[in-house]
């Protein structure tokens, strides 16, 4: 189920008393994940820009871990992701966990892309979970403890059609975790770093993002939220969800060939269309 692609360190088992910061908790893996920590006792602090739906994640929470609130904060603003983290740790003590989860889903030609849509996504996948876990990061470092979770995607190890924009924003959060890593390496802080495949959420129905683009499985998000709390269990960096590192590692070995089958599987087999060498 996972690769390792930097030195690592165990982490931490979820249980009563663990403090778990989620983002992205409103719907999809961040809901099942905060869910899922809170039905292990964890208390959870839940982030989302909608707080209905986020309320009602919450009301599930504190059925078992009765401390957990909700946080309503739009992280495409990578100050207010800064202030959050703070914020959380003054009300509920030390944060124990990190799930950067929040994102956004941009299917679009590169042709057809703006710079403001490309500087939208990178801003909400990659700034903001910088952000935050920057402004956490000081007290996860004096206390000598603490799991940050990067929730990235295939997408961020492979260059896929029609997402230019999305695939660079998680290319960047991976990028990002497998520095942090290292740098982190036996400070007591680790790092770990979540690969979904495609997931079974609503990010299929909105405008852009038509399922009718993809007909292969789709995992559920509770399958991905337990893997989260494997990773914060476990000892290694890189985790892979369902198990699909070995496309990743096909490409490594010939990425002209990835790229051509990449363009034939968007059925556009012109290489200057599809993106070929």
């Amino acid at each position: 189920m996972v690769g390792e692609a930097v030195p690592s360190g165990r982490g931490r088992p979820v249980g009563p008393g663990t403090v778990a910061l989620v983002t992205g908790a409103s719907s999809g893996i961040g809901a099942a994940t905060a869910r899922l920590f809170a039905a292990r006792g964890a208390t959870v602090a839940a982030v989302a820009r909608r707080a209905d739906r986020l309320e009602d994640v919450v009301a599930d929470c504190r059925a078992t871990a009765p401390r957990s609130r909700a946080w309503v904060a739009d992280l495409a603003d990578p100050d207010g992701a800064a202030r959050l983290g703070p914020e959380v740790w003054d009300e509920l003590g030390p944060v124990d966990v990190l799930v950067n989860n929040a994102g956004i889903p941009l299917r679009r030609p590169v042709q057809r892309l703006t710079l403001d849509q490309v500087r939208r996504a990178m801003t909400v996948n990659y700034l903001s979970p910088v952000a935050l876990t920057l402004a956490l990061l000081p007290r996860l470092l004096a206390r000598g403890s603490g799991v940050i979770v990067n929730v990235s995607s295939l997408g961020g190890r492979l260059g896929i059609t029609h997402e230019a924009a999305y695939s660079a924003s998680k290319f960047a959060l991976a990028g990002w975790s497998e520095a942090l890593a290292a740098d982190l390496h036996g400070t007591g802080v680790h790092v770990r770093l979540v690969l979904p495949g495609p997931v079974d959420t609503e990010i299929w129905d909105q405008p852009g993002n038509d399922r009718a683009d993809y007909a292969g499985p789709l995992t559920p998000p509770g399958e991905v939220a337990a893997g989260i709390l494997d990773a914060v269990a476990g000892d290694r960096f890189e985790h892979y969800l369902p198990d699909l590192k070995a496309v990743v590692d096909l490409k490594h070995r010939d990425i002209d060939a990835f790229l051509e089958g990449m363009a034939a599987l968007d059925g556009r087999r012109d290489a200057g269309e599809g993106g070929g060498s």
